[in-house]
């Protein structure tokens, strides 16, 4: 059996796997593309298409493909065999630097936003040398950008990679005015914690609304949810146990950095974090991750449930973003030290964060807009739409010091007796964790609360480094040069801590007198996908995005397209679903059941004259009063649905969406669910929530 360090990375074109199957010229010279960002030449790459055919083959490999994340929001790949013909009428293995560069899918059927017309078809992938090729089942998978014939980004990991680029090159300006000359190059790393549901896959194939949409559109509260709170960091069950070790073991191969897992609140959810790496191997990790974990949950009977808000009135599911900025030198940008006071590098790169924050909460917002995730924010497992900044109260003082120009007392460790003596005594933090808060700092690194379970962390992140990027540029911009650097710095730290305060709250987010008081402070409540996404093309956003070379105003115009035709398909397939299971499922179930008591009626008064038949009364009347209201809401909705067909702005139609047809299936999601807890269980036509949340073993 082979132990976890064999295992780790088995299946990874990686960096020890490289060294050992290249030479040292060869290898040299991918290591300098990888690291500087140099151009990577083409006898280079036939080398390297060489030696990772063959150490594919060898592991099993028979095909290759480019693996890439076009704006489907999931991953895509064309597979090709290695084998190539041989005059003799056999095959051999070939692979070549060309190959590995350049793939050419077609581009046609993939989201562009107008940017590409459905008969232009060609498109390109390109070979992205920062993240290791991989095999999985008999696949060598090369991570790829994409790219339209007109060389538009088609997907996340360009703008992705621009954006890093972009906030290396401003964080290296500033680095080098503190003296660090010996810094190369400076990465976001990124440790993205993921949620998720673990559903019977039997009982999840006998529910249309799981099956075509991923969340339950109807469903009575069971008679026990979340609120005994005895699901949380519980004894995981051995089925969901089985399902957890398997994973591991496949994400390891794969040089996947699992590292904790446990239940989560929500009965049948759970958390998966790994440990953090450089932001765009993090997210072809999770993209892998999501992935897998469906895959390997198949194999247990199990259906992994990746929605934000598969069910009401429990937690739903989000993707917590761990983000901090480190240099190739070792040093994590965000580390406060001993005496954060006097780290003046630490609290530069600290206000970068919160006027970047501060000044582009809209994109930050944007970044986690989806259908799903509408669903979720606000309620009481999730941040609220407002972003806001919680630094703890170390941190907090500090600032507040820096602001008055006083002196700052410090803050005294405490230890923490239990009054056991054989208990050991350990040192407090020196702040509290708020988990209600949407961009919280955790000691070295910020975590951003607000991604929804199912989304890649490509879109959040791009909108992160952007914005630090535009803030460090304007630092560097306004120090280089300067008489008095200690003195300049001063004023500017100071100036940002208070123009920017604002954004800055250490309280209870989940508090609505604090949606109150955010909207006094000036600060954005977007609650929907509509009532955000058109800011993506506001001018600041515009002109910021554009500067740093990240976007182009024609994939920033194609990519609010996309997200708002997203948005409106989303909700338009769930109210087509809704209609289906009420017309089809909920209403002949009642009918049924309302015959059979009404028999049992007749019945009693046959053979018991006198008998009251009072339940059976109130049975049919309520549940006969329902069905009418259910067929009358069902109809109301599918006008609804009708009339978007006469909108051709995908904008309007949004709105449309938002204002009248998710209203109108909360109307009838109401009344079904009340003939639900009404309806005898053998009647209701598929699982209920009490079957699902609690049905695995």
């Amino acid at each position: 059996m082979n132990t976890v360090t064999e295992t780790f990375g088995s299946l990874v074109f990686d960096d020890r796997v490289m060294k050992a199957n290249l030479s040292a010229k060869v290898y040299q010279s991918l290591k300098k593309t990888i690291d500087e960002g140099t151009e990577l030449d083409l006898s280079v790459a036939n080398a390297v298409a060489s030696a990772m055919k063959d150490w594919a083959v060898a592991n099993g490999a028979t095909h290759f493909t480019h693996w890439f994340q076009p704006l489907t929001g999931i991953t895509a790949e064309k597979h090709d065999s290695f084998i190539t013909p041989a005059p003799d009428g056999r095959v051999i293995m070939e692979f070549s630097g060309k190959e590995l560069i350049k793939g050419e899918p077609d581009a046609s059927s993939f989201p562009s936003g107008g940017i590409r017309a459905t008969f232009e078809a060609r498109g390109y992938t390109a070979w992205d040398p920062t993240s290791y090729a991989f095999i999985k089942g008999k696949t060598l998978c090369i991570p790829t950008a994409f790219c339209s014939y007109g060389g538009e980004a088609l997907d996340k990991k360009t703008p992705l990679l621009r954006s890093m680029e972009a906030l290396n090159k401003q964080a290296l300006r500033i680095l080098r005015l503190f003296g660090n000359n010996d810094v190369k190059y400076v990465r976001t790393s990124v440790g993205p914690e993921q949620e998720y549901f673990l559903i019977d896959k039997e009982m999840f194939d006998k529910r249309k609304d799981l099956v075509f949409t991923g969340r339950t559109l109807f469903g009575a509260k069971a008679p026990k949810g979340q609120e005994m709170e005895d699901h949380y960091f519980g004894v995981i069950k051995p089925r969901v146990a089985a399902f957890m070790a398997e994973l591991n073991e496949e994400l390891w191969k794969l040089g996947i950095l699992a590292k904790t897992e446990h239940n989560e609140v929500a009965p049948a959810q759970h958390e998966l974090a790994p440990i953090y790496t450089t932001t765009n191997i993090a997210t072809d990790h999770n993209q892998l991750t999501m992935e897998i974990m469906q895959k390997v949950a198949l194999k247990h009977g199990l259906v992994c449930v990746l929605h934000e808000k598969p069910f009401a009135g429990v937690n739903g599911s989000g993707k917590h973003n761990n983000w901090s900025m480190a240099t190739d030198t070792g040093v994590n940008l965000l580390s406060p030290g001993e005496t954060p006071y006097e780290n003046a590098q630490f609290l530069i790169f600290l206000c970068a964060v919160i006027k970047a924050v501060d000044n582009y909460q809209d994109l930050l917002r944007i970044s986690v807009a989806t259908a799903g995730n509408d669903h979720r924010l606000g309620a009481n497992e999730a941040p609220p739409a407002v972003v806001s900044i919680f630094l703890g109260d170390e941190l907090a003082a500090i600032l507040e010091a820096i602001e008055s120009d006083k002196p700052y007392a410090g803050t005294k460790k405490t230890t923490l007796k239990l009054g056991v003596d054989v208990l050991p005594k350990f040192a407090r933090d020196t702040t509290d964790r708020n988990r209600t808060s949407p961009f919280a700092f955790t000691g070295n690194k910020f975590e951003f609360r607000m991604l929804g379970s199912s989304n890649s962390i490509s879109c959040a992140n791009i909108m992160l480094n952007s914005a630090v990027a535009e803030s460090l540029k304007i630092y560097a911009d306004r120090l280089e040069g300067v008489d008095n650097f200690e003195q300049s710095l001063h004023e500017m730290i100071k100036k940002t801590i208070k123009d920017h305060k604002r954004i800055l709250f250490n309280g209870n987010g989940y508090d609505e007198t604090w949606i109150e008081e955010a909207e006094k402070r000036g600060l954005m409540n977007y609650r929907t996908t509509p009532d955000c996404m058109p800011h993506l093309l506001d001018k600041k956003n515009v002109e910021m995005l554009t500067s740093h070379k990240v976007f182009t105003e024609t994939e920033l115009k194609s990519r609010c397209e996309i997200m708002l035709d997203n948005y409106c398909k989303t909700v338009v397939i769930e109210a087509n679903t809704m209609v289906d299971m009420a017309r089809k499922q909920i209403l002949p179930a009642v009918e049924a059941y309302v015959k059979e008591v009404s028999k049992t009626a007749v019945a009693k008064k046959q053979f018991a004259p006198d008998a009251s038949c009072e339940y059976e009364k109130k049975t049919v009347t309520k549940l006969s009063l329902l069905m009418e209201q259910i067929l009358d809401k069902t109809e109301t909705l599918e006008d609804e649905i009708m009339k978007l067909k006469f909108i051709s702005d995908v904008k309007q139609e949004s709105y449309a969406i938002r204002d009248s047809i998710l209203p109108k299936m909360g109307e009838l999601r109401a009344v079904a669910d009340e003939a639900e807890t009404l309806t005898a269980d053998k009647y209701w036509p598929f699982p209920t929530y009490g079957e699902l949340l609690f049905g695995v073993k």
